[in-house]
């Protein structure tokens, strides 16, 4: 029986579109390019979620790589993408239903050290009950060390838990680490998927 939700983040509770966020910038298409790589497709993403480096850092080490006129968009896309990203609609509510039927609520995010700052922006970060962020952990998803951890942190028994990530290779990982797993493809896609497990919302 699933007793527990488990959430990623990124693509799951918020958007994550590099591509939408450049194009805010309203730049041409290659100073765009330029940007998606370094930034985006550069190592220091991943390093920030891995904890090693914080995104003043990250902005400092693209602006050496990139013409000076870009600075203001790279200091936008790398200190600030969660003001150019939504809500995934209607998950907000699901997560509040889901919370009422008494299920508990968990997030499992690889995320930078800075996530603190924005989390209690996001629709629904309220009715968390604990969370994992990958920068606090030294680990990424899908290193099975880091759902062990979540399950080992808060006493959660891998068969009751059923996790959702927008990308398969996070998924596999949960079912990995012995627990249900669905990739996120929409919030009514999702609710579906957990009624199918007898989950009540």
């Amino acid at each position: 029986m699933i007793r527990h939700i488990i959430f990623d983040m990124g693509g799951v509770l918020r958007e994550w579109n590099p591509d939408k966020f450049l194009n805010s910038c309203g730049l041409p298409p290659e100073d765009r390019d330029l940007l998606m790589r370094e930034i985006f497709q550069g190592v220091e993403w991943p390093m920030q979620d891995f904890g090693l480096i914080m995104e003043e850092e990250t902005l400092e080490r693209v602006c050496r790589r990139i013409p000076e006129r870009l600075y203001s968009a790279a200091e936008k896309l790398i200190l600030h993408w969660e003001d150019l990203s939504e809500p995934i609609p209607g998950m907000a509510d699901a997560i509040g239903r889901l919370k009422a039927r008494g299920y508990g609520i968990w997030l499992l995010s690889n995320a930078s050290r800075r996530h603190g700052e924005y989390w209690g922006k996001i629709p629904g970060s309220e009715y968390f009950d604990g969370l994992v962020i990958s920068a606090f952990e030294g680990v990424l998803k899908p290193d099975l060390t880091m759902y062990q951890t979540i399950l080992k942190r808060f006493g959660l028994k891998a068969e009751e838990c059923v996790f959702t990530d927008d990308m398969p290779v996070n998924v596999a990982g949960a079912l990995a680490a012995g627990m249900d797993g669905i990739v996120f493809k929409g919030t009514e896609d999702f609710i579906r998927e957990l009624q199918k497990r007898g989950v009540q919302i």
